[in-house]
């Protein structure tokens, strides 16, 4: 028999969702578990995304894990549509009256990780052979291993934080979910490269050859993408031939892009995803595990951080008054933001890149909508609002 461990929320996945979801339970007295297939250092080094929204910064900051942040954030109070030789700022500062910070995700889980120990709270990492069970009932069960031992955790609720290839929206039964798929026919080469950022705010460029995207994370490393085939050979990619593509898609008006040390590239697909609901019994997805966007509108994590808060507030209100209705709720309250922000990362992704099945004319539409973007008030506040963030609830 597995030994067995009683908790109230058992969280799988220790991105930042499950840990992000685990510190906001923890504030409100709400017991958790955390189990992770992966090893801690490989969990706090891997190069995700690095923009958030207002409303996840704000919220980092509210639970007392926002000070490295405050200090190494940099702050964005705009972008840059490069299209046709010419720039365009969108004055997020100036339009919302809000911005956005960029901080690298794998800091963000740093201090997830940090807050979480330094609390006494337990994370179980290179947990092995996770299953859900009984999600159904109202003791829903985790099993796995632990150091070769069987383990069984019992709680009240199971929080699915594993991503998109993790084992809790597979484990939910057949007919009960729908799927909504979009595969994008092209991916994003991209670098991690020891270069100061060549432009302060993220610089996002229409160019004939394909899209690109210079974007940072710290004053001296810089993040750069490059629209490719989603099946592209990353070795026929030299250094060289990198930079020299990026020269040509990102060139401007008075603009010079830094070059440097390339310490990491690959190629990541394009694809929308979104499952419906984003519950089963006591079993609740939050994240990749039940949606993905392309990375164009730089939502993934956001997107993520809003399922934590609205989960967190259901389940708070559930174990302090016994009231069912955020829970209840929890599906249809995330999807109406989520179906938002993949509108939002649709609209972006189709209007920045090229794509070879476009006729002339539909170019020249394109062209058009990034003119009218550029030029109109309206459309300009349109995509800071999106783009600095919907509100979580």
């Amino acid at each position: 028999m597995p030994d067995t461990e009683r908790t109230q929320v058992g969280i799988v996945g220790a991105g930042p969702a499950g840990l992000l979801l685990a510190h906001l339970l923890d504030r409100q007295g709400i017991a958790s578990v955390v189990l992770e297939a992966r090893s801690r250092e490989y969990v706090e080094n891997r190069i995700r995304a690095g923009v958030l929204e207002q409303g996840t910064a704000d919220l980092l900051t509210a639970s007392g894990v926002g000070e490295r942040m405050a200090r190494l954030g940099l702050p964005h109070e705009g972008i840059i549509l490069r299209f046709g030789g010419q720039d365009h700022r969108i004055d997020f500062r100036a339009l919302t009256g809000k911005a956005v910070m960029v901080y690298s995700q794998h800091l963000v889980v740093r201090d997830l990780i940090a807050a979480r120990l330094a609390a006494g709270g337990r994370i179980v990492f290179e947990a092995e052979r996770v299953s859900v069970h009984d999600f159904d009932t109202d003791r829903p069960r985790i099993r796995y291993q632990e150091n070769g031992a069987e383990r069984e955790l019992e709680c009240d609720f199971i929080a699915g934080c594993d991503g998109f290839h993790g084992v809790c929206r597979p484990s939910i039964p057949p007919g009960v979910l729908t799927e909504f798929e979009r595969v994008y026919p092209f991916g994003w080469l991209g670098i991690l490269a020891d270069a100061p950022p060549s432009s302060h705010e993220l610089i996002y460029a229409n160019h004939e050859r394909g899209f690109s995207l210079l974007s940072m994370r710290s004053p001296t490393v810089s993040r750069l993408y490059l629209q490719c085939a989603p099946d592209e050979d990353i070795e026929a990619w030299s250094d060289a031939r990198i930079w020299a593509e990026l020269q040509t898609r990102l060139a401007g008006p008075g603009f010079t892009l830094r070059e440097g040390k390339i310490t990491q590239k690959g190629v990541t697909p394009m694809r929308s995803f979104v499952v419906e609901p984003m519950q089963c019994g006591r079993l609740f997805l939050l994240g990749d595990a039940a949606h993905i966007v392309p990375p164009t509108g730089a939502k993934g994590l956001n997107l993520a951080a809003g399922d934590v808060a609205v989960l967190s507030r259901a389940l708070g209100a559930w174990y302090a008054a016994g009231d069912e209705s955020g829970l209840a709720a929890y599906s249809a309250t995330c999807l109406r933001r989520v179906w938002k922000v993949q509108r939002f990362s649709w609209w972006m992704t189709s209007m920045l890149h090229r794509f070879e099945t476009h006729s002339p004319f539909e170019r020249r539409v394109q062209l058009a909508e990034l003119d009218y973007v550029a030029s109109s008030v309206a459309a300009s506040t349109a995509l800071a609002e999106n783009y600095i963030g919907l509100p979580f609830i």
